[in-house]
């Protein structure tokens, strides 16, 4: 299944506030900074073409999105979605994930984590690029609020079951809790590009959350 590639981009609209750069940030770093209003704070690993932090940026205003995402043309592209329908509560951030959890992000900063159908880097010598690996549990636990909540989703299950051991051994957060999947009303009405297409194609979505008590 090949991907389609992105539409083109309406010049007259700046994107340049709804995005920046993992490499540009500097310990000690505030998310809240990214945005207008201090307020419950949600963020997404992976985010792609922007599809999640699109609709929930939408969906509960009262709340800030903060998506992260390696590829430029991605991050761009999410980032003009963002400034095209004027969610002032969500921010891009362009670079590595895995950094920002470690180095950036401080303690209790975050109601919930997602990340949704990561590279499962199948080969062995490849393992070490998977987003989730201890570091970055132990990182996500440290991050993540009192009752907040990691949201993992895979069309891997191999990879499903390692995180959810790992979740197990690496983290004191309960889980993983069985996600039900809603029923879409139209195209968009999907939580990922990546899950719509996976649907579509009758292939398997495995989900799960985990809480931090």
């Amino acid at each position: 299944m090949g991907r389609r590639s992105l539409p083109r981009l309406d010049k007259s609209i700046d994107f340049s506030q709804f995005a920046s750069e993992v490499d540009d940030l500097s310990a000690p770093f505030d998310p809240q900074s990214l945005f207008a209003t201090r307020q419950e704070l949600e963020i997404e690993v992976g985010s792609g073409k922007g599809l999640f932090i699109l609709n929930e940026s939408g969906r509960v205003p009262d709340r800030n999105f903060l998506g992260n995402e390696l590829a430029v043309k991605y991050c761009q592209f999410a980032a003009y979605r963002l400034a095209k329908n004027g969610r002032t509560n969500a921010h891009m951030l362009r670079g590595d994930g895995l950094k920002l959890f470690r180095e950036l992000l401080p303690d209790v900063c975050a109601v919930a984590v997602h990340v949704y159908f990561p590279d499962p880097w199948w080969k062995a010598r490849h393992r070490r690029r998977r987003v989730i690996t201890p570091q970055f549990i132990h990182d996500l636990q440290r991050v993540l609020m009192p009752e907040g909540v990691f949201h993992f989703w895979s069309d891997v299950e191999e990879y499903f079951e390692e995180t959810c051991q790992l979740m197990q051994t690496e983290s004191s957060l309960t889980g993983p809790h069985e996600v039900t999947p809603t029923t879409p009303e139209h195209d968009m009405d999907y939580r990922t590009h990546f899950e719509r297409r996976m649907r579509k194609n009758h292939h398997a979505v495995f989900r799960s959350q985990f809480q931090k008590v």
